[in-house]
């Protein structure tokens, strides 16, 4: 049943409040209105067709095209479904379209007085195109039947729509853009999450620094920004704005504890006592809570306390140095995982006859697969799946390439470690302390042990082998990329995101010698061995290849996940973060990158975030960002072949031509 055209009248017997024809005021808003992201809103249709518009139930109604089918057309939803595709066509992008679809969502502004002052939003699906005209005939046409005591803006959905707009006025279209709503937004679910802990809260990093060595398991970390070096513990909260794809968030993720961004932390602990208080925390895409808890829960160990990560055996045998190339991704038991990765990378790129098109050959129910938005996204409408994957190989290989470079075996690291009894007599004393689990010591012995890595001398054997490999890339004295390349990361269940060293400003012998060094004496740090113990990986097990490339000059850099980090069920969405330089500022926490989504289904993408620089990227720019999501997504149908759902985490950079290269490519822990 729907309400009479003046909003009066009882709902049905299935509690149905669908309006049609009636104006909006507030308190009809709220009646029909859900929450979403902690705002309330409202689906809205309006049919050009009848001169009329539908506010939809969201308890009864959540999808729009169910009841434009089944309330206005007739259809039964076996009959949508067996022509979804073209009916989402006929509502999204067809530019004569009869319906034009929306949401509202209502939110506040404060007044010079602090008086709070409600607004109203109104937007498009994120796969909406429509143009100017369209956009602002929706527009007027809810302007004009709302309550004209409350301001509207129209938010536009995503860059083509924001390209549509700056043709229109903003005297007749109002708007505002998603990072200008949302990049204030006091509470954000970074990853979603609930723990039982007992909160620690930390002002400053030298409140956390004398505080350390006390965090446990059982502790929920609160500050501004919380360190890469973070224990293992049951939950993180940061009071200053940080991106899902920073390296405390990527362990977050893996360790599968609740991250969220609280900037209103201060003001809750001194209103409910929290700090060292017991709390039940919630992290979730709708709603980041604290509830104080009236005494000190029945906690029990997590799991990972009896987890173990078996590795696979390392090869020490005659490997040699090899050019990435040259490496494929069965060779990670000789020369780690992130060197095989980039050797996999080579590969599909020369080869190009990997099939890239997995993920997209998945049924998405009602959908048999995704096959036909891969054709339109490569502009292959019609192509067979064999034609599908040629063009797709053609155009990754096309979109990206991997530097040059190559990758010292773990040989070369045991040769190392076996030619000094100190650093032997160091090894032995760690893992003794390991066995008796005389943790009091442990830091101690490492940080000796990593100080002795990094100044004993370097085996002629081993040296004479680096050095001749490198040659050709370190040639009239260009820099170097040293990179970590164990077999303790990139694991199941243990992603070591950020815990071993890089180091990416290195030139001539010495300075790589020294850089060899530093990696693999990053394998032995305090941290690095407390969470392989954690996680039941013996230290005689764990070795450290390492990977020299070519430096690559970048204007922009970032890390790019095929997934939406806060919201996974999301398989449209590939997230894209990028900041002035390398990549490690993205991810090390010392700026706010600009944010991306991307959609890699239908097409279109949205700025989330436009971070520390306060702008946001030129539409060239953002639309290079937009190919290279597609080639992450398309990488990630080969690289998760056993899960084509499987995530990927990819490093990359973009040169001042305008050319991709992909430094790092792992999985990203889910």
């Amino acid at each position: 049943m729907t309400l009479a055209l003046d909003g009066t009248g009882a709902p049905d017997a299935a509690g149905d409040r669908t309006v049609v024809g009636a104006n909006l005021s507030l308190p009809l808003f709220r009646t029909l209105s859900g929450v979403l992201a902690g705002h309330p809103y409202l689906k809205v249709v309006v049919d050009r067709a009848q001169g009329t518009w539908h506010l939809l139930d969201t308890r009864v109604h959540p999808f729009h095209v169910n009841y434009i089918a089944t309330r206005v057309l007739g259809l039964t939803l076996d009959e949508l479904d067996a022509d979804l595709d073209a009916f989402n066509a006929s509502v999204y992008t067809d530019p004569e379209r009869r319906f034009l679809l929306g949401v509202l969502s209502l939110h506040t502004d404060e007044e010079a007085d602090g008086a709070e002052r409600p607004f109203l939003v109104l937007e498009t699906t994120e796969a909406d195109t429509m143009h100017g005209a369209l956009l602002e005939e929706f527009y007027a046409y809810v302007r004009g039947r709302v309550d004209g005591r409350l301001p509207l803006l129209l938010k536009p959905a995503n860059h083509g729509q924001e390209h549509e707009l700056s043709r229109v006025s903003e005297t007749r279209v109002p708007r505002i853009l998603s990072h200008e709503l949302f990049g204030n937004r006091t509470r954000t679910c970074l990853n979603p999450g609930e723990a039982r802990g007992r909160l620690r809260y930390f002002r400053t990093p030298a409140e956390y620094e004398d505080a350390a060595g006390e965090l446990g398991w059982s502790d929920i970390v609160a500050m501004p920004c919380p360190p890469d070096d973070v224990p293992r513990v049951a939950g993180i909260i940061n009071t200053a704005p940080i991106t899902p794809l920073s390296h405390t968030n990527v362990l977050a993720s893996g360790w599968g504890i609740p991250n969220a961004i609280v900037r209103d932390l201060d003001e809750v602990v001194r209103r409910d006592g929290l700090d060292g208080a017991w709390v039940r925390y919630r992290a979730q895409e709708d709603a980041v809570t604290l509830e104080r808890l009236s005494r000190a829960p029945e906690l029990t160990k997590p799991a990972w306390h009896q987890q173990r990560i078996r590795l696979e055996a390392p090869f020490l045998e005659d490997a040699p140095v090899l050019a990435l190339h040259r490496l494929r991704s069965a060779d990670r038991d000789g020369y780690g995982t992130k060197a095989a990765s980039l050797g996999e990378l080579h590969h599909v790129l020369d080869s190009r006859t990997a099939d890239l098109t997995a993920f997209y050959a998945r049924p998405r129910p009602p959908r048999p697969d995704l096959l036909g938005h891969l054709a339109a996204r490569l502009g292959e409408p019609g192509a067979s799946r064999e034609r599908l994957r040629a063009v797709a190989a053609a155009r990754v290989a096309e979109t990206v390439r991997a530097p040059e470079g190559v990758a010292l075996p773990f040989r070369l690291h045991h040769l190392f470690l076996t030619s000094s009894p100190a650093l032997q007599q160091g090894i032995g004393k760690l893992k003794m302390a390991l066995e008796l689990e005389a943790f009091e010591v442990v830091d101690s012995l490492a940080l000796s042990l990593q100080q002795l890595t990094r100044t004993t001398p370097m085996p002629d054997e081993v040296e004479r082998a680096i050095t001749a490999s490198v040659a050709p890339l370190s040639a009239d004295g260009r820099r170097l990329v040293v990179r970590s390349s164990s077999n303790a990361e990139d694991l199941p269940g243990f992603s070591a995101a950020g815990i071993y060293d890089s180091v990416t400003t290195v030139r001539g012998t010495d300075q790589l010698m020294d850089a060899v060094r530093q990696v693999w004496a990053s394998l032995v740090s305090p941290r690095s061995v407390r969470l392989r113990h954690q996680a039941g990986i013996p230290l005689d097990d764990t070795y450290m290849g390492v990977i020299v490339q070519e430096y690559v000059p970048a204007g922009l850099g970032g890390v790019l996940v095929t997934c939406n980090p806060t919201r996974r069920e999301d398989f449209r969405n590939v997230y894209v973060n990028c900041a002035p330089g390398s990549p490690e500022r993205v991810v090390d926490g010392t700026i706010l990158p600009q944010q991306y989504l991307y959609n890699t289904v239908e097409g279109g993408g949205r700025t989330v975030d436009v971070g520390s620089s306060g702008e946001d990227l030129p539409a060239a720019t953002r639309a290079a960002l937009a190919r290279l999501a597609l080639a992450g997504r398309l990488l990630q149908s080969h690289f998760s072949a056993d899960d084509p759902d499987g995530a990927l985490d990819i490093e990359w950079l973009m040169t001042a031509e305008g050319a991709f290269r992909l430094v790092q490519v792992r999985p990203y822990s889910r």
